[in-house]
């Protein structure tokens, strides 16, 4: 609760608490940072030499590379699992996002020095930093509002602008002075943008007093900590069981996996298991069927966010090499740089994020459907058929020996429309559902399950190499549109599992906001 004498964060603009737009710019930069720097990734670890400057790539084998864009755009989310943990039971997300942002800013500022080791270690910290600072800077989000505010969708709307005003402008940015100055130069770019988001952030604090605070021991006391969880787990043979045979599964897959990272698979589903049985407890745990019950439709919605991002994130891997190789690039007899094509997606979901957001509107006024689980199938389904362009540009290419332009502004087009429904509903969706006193860890396995969809779009993007881009594009859109129906089918079940969690909501200006960092309500 809010003493009578902190008044200052109650300001409002636009409609919205000040607070929102300290975290909307101080994730704008974090976003700058990060897309500015994936955007290189493939292409600098693919790269002989850069022609114009003669600053030297990797040289890797393209499956090489996106393997390991796989990995680590998985480990980048899965690590916000002990992020959201460690705020959630010691110091709160105020603080994590603090220390996020510390890590990322050094961690982009060692990737501009040109030294392999240099590459890794900038890596390890933009992992650890990005666990610290993403599940918890969007819990703080959650926390501005009330439980049955109708504002909070459109404020993780306005939030997930701020993500991609970030994303398009280092795309651009970055992109350009790697082509021009070399590699090093735009990971080095990327760190001011992040250092940019680290001021704008303790610079608004005054905003952000009433939520992301540390737990008090009462709070402490009354919350599950992952140890305990994991002490009921040994104790119940049946869940101990199904783990063991899991893990069991997992060093028999390792073993048997025929490639250098088989260790990497073996650790990787360990650690799924390991989270599934966390996951059962909490279960367990809960109270009343109610809580159980949405507890059910949050981790079945779980697998359609793996899905999701198992076919979008080819965006950054397998389709930006298809930009650098594949593509007629000319413009007017100047080459685009391949990095630009990043920018189309963050462009278009600033271009169409308040659009698509009022047309759900609309459509719930009307009385026609537009739940969560509704605009979520939906965006998988219009994401899919962004990769029917992707079929068209390989077709071509097969017949020309290149692509044009825009099939992939085309294909980035749907598959930001698609994004529009998902991302910012499912964000707000699991704040809806998600146990209070669990809310920071679930966000964690809700960025956890980003990951995996990251790893799931690397493994994709390597089997391209033998089953060629025609085939893998022409699955993923397939796949898609199918598996979307297939939720859609389903839909009513689901919701009525959710007991009415979107129902009756209204707008609240209130002195009280919502705590979900560790409230027990």
């Amino acid at each position: 609760m809010v003493n009578s004498i902190e008044k200052p964060h109650q300001k409002e603009l636009f409609g919205h608490p000040i607070g929102l737009f300290i975290l909307f710019f101080t994730e704008t930069w974090e976003r700058f940072s990060y897309y500015g720097m994936r955007a290189l990734l493939v292409l600098y670890m693919t790269a002989k030499t850069l022609q114009e400057n003669g600053q030297s790539g990797l040289g890797w084998l393209e499956g090489e590379a996106l393997a390991l864009y796989g990995w680590y755009t998985m480990l980048v989310y899965l690590m916000s699992i002990p992020g959201g943990f460690i705020a959630d039971r010691y110091i709160g997300q105020k603080k994590a996002v603090t220390i996020g942002a510390i890590l990322l800013t050094i961690g982009h500022g060692v990737l501009a020095i040109e030294a392999l080791w240099a590459y890794y270690a900038g890596l390890g910290f933009v992992i650890l930093g990005v666990g610290m600072l993403k599940p918890n800077i969007s819990t703080m989000v959650g926390g501005l509002y009330k439980q049955n505010d109708i504002r909070r969708d459109k404020g993780f709307s306005i939030f997930y602008v701020g993500i991609n005003l970030g994303s398009f402008l280092a795309s651009l940015s970055v992109g350009l002075v790697a082509k021009v100055y070399g590699w090093h130069y735009g990971f080095g770019l990327a760190g001011l943008g992040m250092l940019l988001g680290l001021m704008v952030y303790l610079y608004g604090q005054r905003y952000l007093i009433h939520v992301g605070n540390a737990p008090t021991a009462e709070e402490k006391s009354n919350d599950v900590s992952i140890g305990t969880l994991i002490s009921q787990l040994v104790k119940s043979p049946l869940h101990i069981g199904i783990v063991g045979l899991m893990m069991i599964y997992a060093v028999y897959a390792g073993y048997t996996y025929n490639g250098a990272d088989s260790w990497g698979y073996t650790a990787l589903y360990i650690v799924i298991a390991l989270v599934t049985g966390v996951m059962m407890m909490i279960y367990k745990n809960l109270n009343g069927q109610v809580e159980k019950d949405r507890y059910v439709v949050l981790l079945l919605s779980l697998l359609i966010v793996i899905v999701f991002w198992g076919c979008f994130e080819q965006m950054g891997g397998l389709m930006n090499l298809y930009a650098e190789q594949k593509t007629n690039r000319d413009l007017f007899g100047w080459e685009v740089p391949s990095a630009w094509f990043q920018s189309a997606n963050p462009g278009f979901i600033i271009l169409f994020a308040v659009l698509i957001a009022n047309i759900w509107a609309k459509r719930k006024l009307k009385g026609k459907e537009a739940g969560s689980l509704f605009k979520m199938a939906t965006g998988v389904i219009i994401m899919g058929i962004g990769f029917i362009y992707m079929v068209f540009a390989s077709m071509e290419y097969q017949s020309n020996g290149s692509s044009a332009m825009y099939w992939l502004v085309l294909a980035y087009m749907f598959h930001t429309i698609g994004e529009l429904c998902l991302s910012p509903v499912s964000l707000s969706f699991f704040t809806k559902l998600a146990p209070a006193r669990y809310m920071a860890l679930m966000m964690g396995v809700y960025w956890a399950a980003t990951g995996l969809g990251n790893k799931v779009a690397g493994v994709i993007g390597e089997s391209a190499s033998k089953a060629g881009e025609l085939n893998v594009f022409g699955g993923l859109f397939i796949f898609a549109v199918i598996f979307g129906i297939l939720v859609i089918l389903i839909m009513r079940p689901l919701k009525r599992l959710t007991h009415g969690a979107e129902d009756n909501e209204t707008i609240i200006h209130d002195d009280e906001t919502e705590g979900f960092e560790l409230s027990n309500h």
